[in-house]
């Protein structure tokens, strides 16, 4: 499996709000001058995590972006998830998967499955907050 440009964006969004939201909302033009990022992408990513309620967006001149919940109530796969979709191995394993006919037969299956859950193990594992710890080890 492959993240796309858009879900490691969406990672940096939400980790540079977390870590600049301290006085005021967080603009998406400094957002994209700190991450090298366009502010055209940026409101792409920044409308799906809105539509989710993962940030909330203050208009105004003072305006901008703040995380609704504390950086340790966001894992990773929930914000991967938000802006990559279901991000499953393969299509059998999805949530609404039509019964697949080899699926008694299927060796590969195990595989798919096992790494499914290896893999939700991860990116669940670790919060907005381990994210915003890491980056102040390796920020002077």
């Amino acid at each position: 499996m492959k993240i796309s440009t858009k879900g490691r964006y969406a990672l940096r969004l939400m980790l540079d709000i977390a870590m600049h939201d301290t006085i005021e909302p967080v603009r998406l033009k400094d957002t994209a001058e700190r991450q090298n990022i366009s502010v055209k992408y940026l409101e792409q990513i920044i409308s799906a995590l809105v539509r989710a309620g993962y940030v909330k967006s203050i208009r105004g001149p003072q305006g901008g972006y703040r995380l609704m919940k504390k950086p340790t109530e966001y894992t990773v796969g929930m914000i991967l998830r938000q802006v990559e979709g279901n991000m499953v191995p393969v299509s059998c394993l999805e949530d609404e998967a039509v019964d697949c006919e080899r699926q008694e037969q299927c060796v590969t299956l195990r595989i798919w499955k096992e790494l499914d859950v290896a893999m939700r193990s991860v990116l669940d594992k670790y919060t907005l907050a381990d994210l915003m710890g890491w980056q102040q080890e390796i920020t002077p």
